[in-house]
């Protein structure tokens, strides 16, 4: 008699054979027993987990002359022909092969003919590779089958069976078999079939079954016939010291041994990730009963010696190796790269690495390692440089205020939230010559308050003299600096005004800052007047910004000189021109200024571009 497999020669005869699916079974003898089973089943899971075996058991029990508790006898002739294969109450179809709509139409056409037995039992292996045409076909008898057909299909990939099918039938998943069960299974077969094998041997062939009970068995006949294991290579054991050690060189030299020794790089990357995996799940807390106890223990010594971060870095650096293997010149290569680079954090700039490094310092520092500064390391960090406004700066010199901001606060960094910005103190425009004036100091002027000599920034106006500075706590007070006014007004308050509103006051700005209001400037007078009407609206949007009131005071750009004790602001044209030149140039008399064309507004440049264009008022409408 030829030697037979120790899958097949072992396959289970009985539904008590059948290991690590109690479920399944359980509910199949109850059916026999009580005569309730159902017209289909789908079996799905892992190869090698006794779906087909279970088929083949309850097709027994369905036909058996002599059943005992849902069992089949095994001793009549319908269950010793199921077992030999010669049964006509049992009908076996490979779907992977026959996957056509004409072999399903053939077993519709052979399903209504009878049988010797009872039951007539299909059974439909790798059911999800039947094409959806060929679904369809068998959807009609698989739901109202003759009354002696009963259907069983088995698959490894229940979720690409049509949703159709699965409801036209009862499905039950079955499951891997844990190391321990496993184990015991191994045991009581190598005394049965009187085989040589030592523990050694049976941690082997568990290992290499990872659940599956045909895999596991396949394993051990594999052992039987070389005289015990074969000893692999340490390659894969060094590969991963490598990892864990940091070591590229090692790694590198690793590799080299292992495809020496007629490994394929892809075969050596995979089993790497799948001690990886291991190692992940263990960090994770997930009970491993597949694996034995000693691939436990050093899963979790991987996982504690690497860390979440570097076993998920390691995982996708070679997950993504893998991928570039199937079409690199050299599979070698992309093999090599991800292990320098998992090797080698400080060399990846990807958030993985950067994760890793970050734990391998919590991890010296808890255990109370003393780290080193790199040499010519900064020890305080630089004084914050000030951000480009996402707003362009308009003629109130948004950019001018934040970069003095930006200023005080990096000399005095343990200010408030709110600081007063310290100026450096600017002459009043009594100090300056009456005929004469430099391009730089008008610009200043226009965009920033003067300042006493204590460098606290004074607040003018009509209300107040140009020789009198505001006192501390006027500058204490709720009401903000003109400059922060300035700056959050650049920034975001302008945006959160409606159109009319926006429209009209982003022509104006913000002169200086009273004991009793805020003066803004706007073109004319009539646009004051538009203004003064939607005036509460922005008030709401800068008592929202600064948690208090801000009232506002609307003047005219003519009047503004008498406020900020300096002349009117320039066009943002000649302002972006006058920035370039230095302070110290003269401009000549500004008396000859006055004879200078006048200056054209966005409405003038709107009615010149669209002639006949006539301005009307909303408000007035």
């Amino acid at each position: 008699m030829a030697h037979q497999s120790l899958y097949r020669r072992y396959r289970p005869q009985r539904f008590s054979e059948i290991r690590g699916q109690d479920h399944v079974v359980r509910a199949l003898r109850n059916a026999v027993r009580s005569g309730t089973e159902g017209h289909a089943y789908l079996f799905s899971g892992p190869r090698g987990t006794g779906k087909t075996s279970t088929a083949r058991i309850l097709a027994k029990a369905l036909n058996c002359d002599a059943l005992q508790d849902g069992e089949p006898c095994g001793k009549c002739e319908s269950c010793r022909s199921i077992e030999s294969g010669t049964s006509y109450d049992l009908l076996e179809l490979d779907a992977a092969s026959n996957n056509g709509v004409d072999a399903m139409r053939e077993l519709i056409a052979r399903a209504a003919l009878g049988s010797p037995g009872r039951t007539k039992v299909y059974i439909l292996d790798e059911v999800h590779m039947l094409s959806a045409a060929a679904s369809n076909a068998l959807l009609k008898t698989l739901e109202e089958p003759p009354e002696h057909v009963r259907f069983v299909m088995a698959t490894t990939d229940p979720q690409k069976v049509l949703p159709t099918i699965k409801s036209r039938t009862q499905h039950f998943e079955f499951r891997l078999l844990s190391a321990s069960e496993l184990e015991d299974y191994v045991r009581w077969i190598a005394k049965d079939a009187e085989l040589e094998v030592d523990e050694a041997s049976v941690a082997h062939v568990v290992k290499r079954g990872a659940g599956s009970a045909r895999d596991t068995l396949s394993a051990l006949d594999q052992v039987v016939a070389a005289g015990g294991v074969i000893v692999d290579s340490e390659s894969v054991e060094e590969l991963m010291e490598a990892l864990c050690e940091h070591d590229a060189g090692r790694a590198l030299v690793a590799v080299s041994d292992a495809l020496a020794e007629g490994r394929d790089p892809r075969v050596l990357a995979e089993v790497v990730v799948s001690q990886l995996r291991d190692a992940f799940l263990v960090s994770m807390r997930t009970e491993l009963a597949q694996l034995p106890d000693h691939e436990r223990e050093r899963a979790q010594t991987y996982a504690e010696r690497l860390g979440p971060g570097a076993i998920t870095g390691a995982l996708e650096a070679l997950g993504d190796a893998l991928i570039e293997m199937r079409q690199a010149p050299d599979p070698r290569i992309p093999l090599e790269v991800a292990l320098v680079r998992i090797t080698k954090p400080e060399a990846d700039a990807s958030l993985n690495a950067l994760l890793e490094r970050i734990e391998r310092l919590e991890h010296l520092v808890a255990s109370g390692a003393v780290v080193e500064q790199p040499e010519g390391h900064a020890t305080t960090p630089p004084p914050a440089m000030p951000r480009e406004s996402p707003t362009r700066a308009r003629g109130s010199g948004v950019a001018t205020a934040r970069e003095k901001l930006a200023q005080a606060q990096g000399a005095n960094p343990d200010a408030p939230t709110r600081p007063e910005p310290r100026l450096a103190p600017q002459p009043t425009s009594a100090a300056r010559p009456p005929q004469r004036l430099a391009l730089g100091s008008h610009l200043r002027s226009a965009r920033a308050p003067d300042s006493d000599e204590t460098g606290e920034a004074t607040r003018t106006g009509p209300d107040t003299p140009a020789d009198e500075a505001v006192g501390p706590a006027a500058s204490a007070g709720v009401l903000p600096t003109r400059d922060e006014l300035t700056v959050a007004w650049g920034d975001s308050l302008l945006d959160k005004l409606k159109g009319r509103s926006k429209a009209i006051y982003g022509l104006g700005r913000f002169v200086t800052v009273t004991e009793r209001a805020a003066i803004f400037a706007l073109e004319n007078a009539p646009t004051c007047e538009r203004a003064e009407r939607i005036r509460p609206e922005v008030e709401g949007v800068l008592a929202e910004h600064f948690g208090s009131p801000v009232p506002l005071k609307l003047i005219p750009e003519s009047e503004a000189a008498a406020y900020s004790g300096s002349s009117p602001a320039p066009d943002p044209a000649e302002a972006a021109a006058g920035a370039v030149a230095d302070d110290d140039h003269d401009v000549g008399d500004i008396n000859e200024l006055a004879d200078a064309d006048d200056v054209k507004t966005g409405v003038d440049k709107l009615t010149e571009a669209f002639p006949g264009a006539k301005l009307i008022d909303v408000e007035e409408k």
